[in-house]
């Protein structure tokens, strides 16, 4: 059994539920965990439709020193909540005088209240995240994978969009918790060459970074 989180159209996840987010399935989010990192990518196409309108977009907002969140989504709801959230979690450090952060499972459980109480409201989020991170005190790599209706589980790999077709097999067959990070990157070329191969959609190269003891570094090979 995968241990990954399927999206699709027609699988787990959030790809043809609803009209609105039909574009969140050609936006690739990727994430991989291994001994002591976890990588995230996201692709920098910004899509509306079979009309590419950015082609360096970013998709990631920096949390804290070392948590990471992608999303893909409805496009205005993506960039609003990424940014009501990163807010909040500068405002706790600016509250505890930077002397404690929030860890990645911390994190995790702000980012989905926010995301459940959004869902019972009249301005509900469409937003699909991936939020990675690595804990400085315990030492250990964090994964999340949460959808628009505020479902959350931690994972050691994930995907979001059609992606997930393509990518969660090989995740799940040459993937294992102790890889490091040279091998999680091979791991990750690998979903990117299928994808390139595979998806008859333009996606515009990929936005890779990793979270680590050392904080949060962007990957320039991809």
């Amino acid at each position: 059994m995968a241990h990954g989180i399927m999206d699709g159209t027609d699988g787990w996840g959030t790809g043809g539920c609803l009209s609105r987010l039909s574009d969140s399935g050609r936006e690739v989010l990727l994430g991989i965990t291994g001994k002591d990192f976890t990588i995230i990518a996201a692709s920098k196409a910004a899509v509306r439709g079979i009309t590419i309108l950015k082609a360096e977009d970013d998709k990631t907002r920096a949390l804290n020193q070392h948590t990471l969140m992608a999303y893909s989504g409805e496009a205005g709801d993506t960039v609003q909540f990424a940014e009501y959230i990163q807010a909040n979690v500068a405002l706790y450090g600016m509250r505890t005088n930077l002397t404690q952060e929030l860890s990645p499972p911390a994190v995790a459980n702000f980012v989905r209240n926010q995301l459940a109480t959004s869902l019972r409201s009249r301005n509900a989020k469409h937003v699909n995240l991936l939020i990675g991170g690595f804990d400085p005190v315990k030492k250990t790599p964090h994964l999340y994978w949460m959808d628009y209706l505020a479902a959350k589980a931690e994972v050691p790999y994930a995907a979001h969009g059609y992606a997930a077709y393509y990518c969660l097999s090989i995740l799940d067959k040459h993937h294992h918790p102790d890889i490091d990070l040279e091998k999680g990157k091979e791991l990750l070329k690998m979903c990117i060459g299928e994808l390139r191969h595979r998806m008859p959609i333009e996606f515009k190269g990929m936005r890779v970074k990793v979270v680590s003891a050392e904080g949060i570094t962007e990957l320039e090979e991809f």
